[in-house]
C-alpha cells in the first residue's frame, strides 16, 4: 500500500488546520470557517482560471514555512497562493490587510451606483457585505463615473454594466459550461466592459447560470425583476426529474407562488450543481416541483429575517380569546 501524503499544518489568525499540499490559502481558511475566511468576489471553485482579479482576498503571510520562516514582503492573493508546511497567515488580525481591503472596496465602488434600494441583488450581494464591513461613508473620487445603458443580452437576462466589477465569472461560466460562448470582456483598461458580439443574445441551455455566479447585480433575472425583495420570499429546496440537468434547485416562494428559481449555493455563495434554463425560467408552478423543505440560509443573512424556517403555530392565545 502506498503511504498517505503528509499534510501541511498552517495557522490562520491563530487557528491551526491541516490541509493537503497544493491547497490554496483561501480554501484552507474555508476549512476553518468563521472570520478566518477572506472575502472573494472573483474566485469560484468550479471555474478554472478564476481568481486573482478583484484583490479582496489579500492576506499577510507572516511566516513563509518551517524551512524558510521569512515573511512575504507584500500581501498575497489567498485564492491563488498555495500553502507551505508551517505557514502562518494573518487575515483580520492584520491591520495591513484591513487597510488594503478597505482600499480595494473603495476602488470597486468608484463606478458602482448607489442602487441597493432598487437592486434585485440587495440582501444577497457580496459587494454590499464588503461595503458594509470595509467601506467608507463618503467617496474621494471627483471624476465622472462610467455609465452604461441597460441591455437585454438574452430572453431572460438583463445586463447592468454600470454595476459590473469585471470579476470575469460570467465569462468563465459561459466558456466552460456551454458549447459556445457568445459574450466576453470588450475593450481594455478603464474602458473594459462585458458585452456580446454585435449585441447577440445569449441562448445556450445553461446560460442562465451567469446570473447565479454574478457577485453583484450586474446580471439579473428578468422573470423576477422588481417582483419582490429576497427577504420577503421563502427559499425552499426543491427537485424535479429533468433530462437536461440534476433538477435540484431552490424555489423562492411568495405564498404558494414560485417567484424565481435558482441553483443551490453553499455557505460561500458558490453553485455546486448548475441548472438548465428550463428549470430556472419555465418551471414557475408549485406543481412542477417536489418540495423538500426550507433552505437554510446563514443566520447573518437578511434573508432569514422573516423566520421562514419556523413552523406557523396553529393556535395563539390571542386567537383563542377571539
Amino acid at each position: 500500500m502506498s503511504e498517505a501524503t503528509p499534510k501541511f499544518k498552517i495557522t490562520i489568525d491563530g487557528h491551526t488546520v491541516e490541509v493537503d499540499p497544493g491547497t490554496t490559502i483561501l480554501n484552507a481558511a474555508r476549512l476553518l470557517g468563521g472570520d478566518s475566511v477572506p472575502p472573494a468576489m472573483c474566485y469560484y471553485t468550479s471555474l478554472k482560471g478564476s481568481g486573482g482579479k478583484c484583490r479582496t482576498c489579500l492576506v499577510e503571510v507572516s511566516k513563509g514555512s518551517e524551512k524558510d520562516p521569512r515573511p512575504m514582503p507584500k500581501l498575497v492573493a489567498s485564492c491563488s497562493t498555495t500553502v507551505m508546511d508551517g505557514m502562518e497567515i494573518k487575515n483580520k488580525s492584520s491591520q495591513r490587510v484591513l487597510d488594503a481591503r478597505s482600499g480595494v472596496v473603495e476602488m470597486l465602488l468608484i463606478n458602482h451606483p448607489l442602487d441597493c434600494p432598487i437592486c434585485d441583488q440587495a440582501g444577497e450581494c457580496h459587494l454590499q457585505d464588503l461595503a458594509y464591513e470595509h467601506g467608507k461613508s463618503n467617496t474621494r473620487y471627483e471624476f465622472e463615473r462610467r455609465t452604461f445603458e441597460k441591455l437585454d443580452i438574452g430572453e431572460y437576462i438583463k445586463l447592468h454594466m454600470t454595476r459590473c466589477i469585471l470579476c470575469y465569472r460570467c465569462v468563465y461560466t459561459a466558456n466552460q459550461l456551454t458549447d459556445k460562448r457568445e459574450h466576453g470582456v470588450l475593450k481594455r483598461g478603464d474602458a473594459a466592459e462585458i458585452g456580446t458580439f454585435i449585441e447577440n443574445n445569449l441562448t445556450n441551455d445553461f446560460i442562465g447560470n451567469v446570473i447565479d455566479v454574478c457577485p453583484v447585480g450586474a446580471l439579473t433575472d428578468k422573470t423576477f425583476r422588481f417582483r419582490s425583495r429576497v427577504w420577503y420570499t421563502k427559499p425552499m429546496d426543491v427537485h424535479r426529474d429533468c433530462p437536461t440537468c440534476s433538477g435540484k434547485a431552490v424555489a423562492w416562494m411568495i405564498g404558494d407562488e414560485v417567484a424565481r428559481v435558482t441553483a443551490r449555493k453553499d455557505q460561500f455563495g458558490e453553485v455546486k450543481e448548475f441548472i438548465c434554463n428550463d428549470c430556472r425560467f419555465h418551471k414557475k408552478e408549485k406543481s412542477d416541483w417536489t418540495i423538500e423543505g426550507p433552505r437554510h440560509i446563514d443566520r447573518t443573512s437578511v434573508i432569514s429575517a422573516n423566520h421562514y424556517e419556523l413552523e406557523i403555530p396553529k393556535h395563539t392565545p390571542l386567537l383563542n380569546k377571539a
